[in-house]
């Protein structure tokens, strides 16, 4: 694997930042996940304006330009995909607000840094999207948009992790994070999506979630397959009267959820609008790729 860090190129077991940048010290700045598939990045574009919104609501300047951040994730990519022999992988894409000093002033770091990795993904097992999640209500809530708007994709992840670790001591796969009035926000690294009377609901920005591309991905397939979709809130009567509930994520992709806080969903099996969804996402991934090598014959 080859790291990218500011312009270079490191292996993996050589690349390092300094113990003053800020990322680090205060989880001052913004990242992405992205995934690719036979050789395609998904949604590439998508990717990147949300990476380059977030930095801008920070007040973060990122030290490339649009297309130069896009060029080089490319070649990031193709490198070690060759390098790898590989077809799949996960991209994580970090901008960091830069090295400073241990104060919190970011004044103090004049240039921010760009970090790009590519290595393989873990996906959940098989017999999840066979057999479905069982996930729990978190305790921990999401912070409202007026103390940390969780649209921005920010390197500051302890309130997920903190729900996280919750589900994790319960035994579950995933925790639904609720809103300071209760209403469903999203789980940790997912976004929520439940099915009534054929019509697909899922939670709107304004309640504190991540405006995930995948998220946004169902939600035009569904439209195309002919489902009523709505953007509603949902609170945890929606939860547990719903007929199917899944989850949507880049490394998730779709993911049924059939037991949520030890109460069965539907008929606590992955429903048909959830497998239909899943297919259907399946299907059309190609339409979203951009492919690495015909983009470099492109400016060849």
């Amino acid at each position: 694997m080859k790291i990218y860090i500011d312009g270079k190129l490191y292996p993996k077991e050589e690349a390092k930042i300094s113990v003053y940048d800020h990322g680090l010290l205060y989880g001052d700045g913004v990242f992405e996940g992205i995934r690719v598939y036979r050789k395609g990045i998904f949604k590439l574009d998508e990717h990147l304006q949300r990476l380059y919104d977030s930095a801008k609501f920070i007040q973060l300047e990122i030290p490339m330009s649009f297309e130069e951040m896009r060029k080089t994730l490319i070649d990031v990519v193709r490198i070690n995909l060759e390098e790898e022999d590989m077809e799949d992988a996960y991209i994580r894409l970090l901008v960091t607000r830069g090295v400073g000093d241990l104060g919190i002033d970011p004044r103090k770091c004049p240039k921010a840094s760009v970090i790009i990795i590519v290595d393989k993904i873990q996906l959940y097992p098989k017999e999840f999207y066979e057999n479905g999640l069982k996930v729990i209500i978190s305790s921990w809530r999401r912070p409202p948009v007026f103390v940390l708007n969780p649209r921005v994709k920010s390197l500051n992840y302890l309130n997920n992790i903190m729900a996280k670790i919750e589900a994790n001591e319960a035994g579950a796969q995933e925790a639904i994070m609720l809103d300071i009035n209760g209403h469903v926000s999203e789980c940790t690294a997912d976004n929520v999506f439940i099915v009534k009377d054929n019509v697909l609901m899922t939670p709107p920005p304004f309640v504190g979630i991540l405006e995930g591309i995948t998220r946004n991905t169902v939600m035009d397939l569904a439209k195309e397959i002919g489902m009523k979709v709505e953007e509603r809130i949902l609170d945890l009567k929606d939860i547990f009267t719903a007929d199917e509930m899944f989850l949507t994520g880049t490394a998730a992709e779709i993911v049924p959820v059939v037991e949520v806080a030890g109460r069965k969903i539907g008929t606590g099996k992955p429903g048909p609008w959830t497998k239909k969804l899943l297919e259907t996402f399946r299907a059309n991934i190609d339409r979203f790729l951009t492919p690495v090598y015909q983009e470099e014959k492109a400016r060849a």
